[in-house]
C-alpha cells in the first residue's frame, strides 16, 4: 500500500474578499472556453444565508467584478445589486437546499463535456488528473429540459446526490463544492477529463484507473491546500 500523501503548504496564502474571488472565478471560466454564450452559471452562498450571488445576466464572465454581482433569493427577487439573474440559476436553491455543506455552485456547458454528454455514459475515471471524480461524480441519464422550473431542479439536485459534481446527459455538468475554489478547481478539471476521455475513445480502448489507486489520488488532488493553489494559480494568469 502506498503511503498516505499530503501538502500542508504551497505558499503564501490568497486571501480575496468572496465577490472578488467570485470575480476570479468568472474570469477563469472565460478564460478556460466555458463561456462562450450566456449558456452557464456561477453562484455563491450569501455568508449570512440571505440567499445566493451570481452574476447580473447579459454581463461578459470576461469582465466580470464585485459590482457586477447580484443577491438573490430562492425566487430570484433580487436583493441587492444592479441588474437581473439568469433565470437558469433557479435550480441551484434546490441544491442549497437540501445540501448544507454546499456553498458554491458551478453550471456551464464547455465543448468536450457537452460532447461527452452526448454519449450516454457516465465520467470515465481513465487518467489520473482526472481521479479526484473517483466516486465523486454523479450522472442524470436522461436530459430534463432547461433547467428554470421547479421540477428540473428536482431531478438535477437528485442526481447530484452527495457527490461534489455530476455529468448532465445532452446537457453539460454541475459541481457543487464547499467553496468557490474548489467548485471551479472541479470544473475547469471536468472540461480536461472529458477532453482527455475524448480523444482516448478516438485511438482505442479506455483503460480505467485501478478504484484503490483512484480512491487515494482522489483524496490526494483534492486537498485544499491543492485546490486554492491550483486557482490561485489561474487567477494570476488571467490577471497578466
Amino acid at each position: 500500500m502506498k503511503p498516505h500523501a499530503t501538502i500542508n503548504d504551497l505558499g503564501r496564502a490568497r486571501t480575496r474578499a468572496p465577490l472578488d474571488t467570485l470575480a476570479d472565478a468568472c474570469r477563469i471560466l472565460y478564460a478556460k472556453g466555458h463561456m462562450a454564450s450566456l449558456a452557464g452559471q456561477i453562484t455563491w452562498r450569501d455568508a449570512q444565508r440571505r440567499g445566493y450571488w451570481t452574476p447580473a445576466l447579459g454581463q461578459s464572465f470576461a469582465r466580470a467584478s464585485a459590482a457586477s454581482m447580484v443577491l438573490v433569493d430562492d425566487e430570484l427577487n433580487v436583493l441587492e445589486g444592479a441588474g437581473v439573474p439568469n433565470p437558469a440559476v433557479r435550480f441551484h436553491a434546490w441544491v442549497y437546499r437540501h445540501r448544507p455543506d454546499v456553498h458554491a455552485i458551478v453550471h456551464t456547458h464547455p465543448r468536450n463535456i457537452a460532447a461527452l454528454s452526448m454519449l450516454g455514459i457516465p465520467l470515465p475515471v481513465a487518467h489520473m488528473d482526472a481521479c479526484m471524480f473517483h466516486d465523486d461524480c454523479g450522472f442524470l441519464a436522461e436530459w430534463p429540459g432547461v433547467p428554470i422550473d421547479d421540477e428540473e431542479g428536482r431531478i438535477i439536485t437528485a442526481a447530484l446526490g452527495h457527490y461534489r459534481s455530476a455529468l448532465l446527459v445532452n446537457h453539460g455538468y454541475i459541481c457543487a463544492c464547499a467553496s468557490i475554489e474548489e467548485s471551479i478547481y472541479l470544473a475547469v478539471s471536468m472540461e480536461q477529463a472529458a477532453e482527455q476521455v475524448l480523444l482516448a475513445m478516438a485511438a482505442g480502448t479506455i483503460q480505467p484507473v485501478r478504484a484503490d489507486l483512484a480512491a487515494a489520488a482522489h483524496d490526494f488532488l483534492l486537498q485544499p491546500s491543492i485546490v486554492r493553489a491550483t486557482f490561485a494559480y489561474w487567477a494570476e494568469k488571467i490577471a497578466d
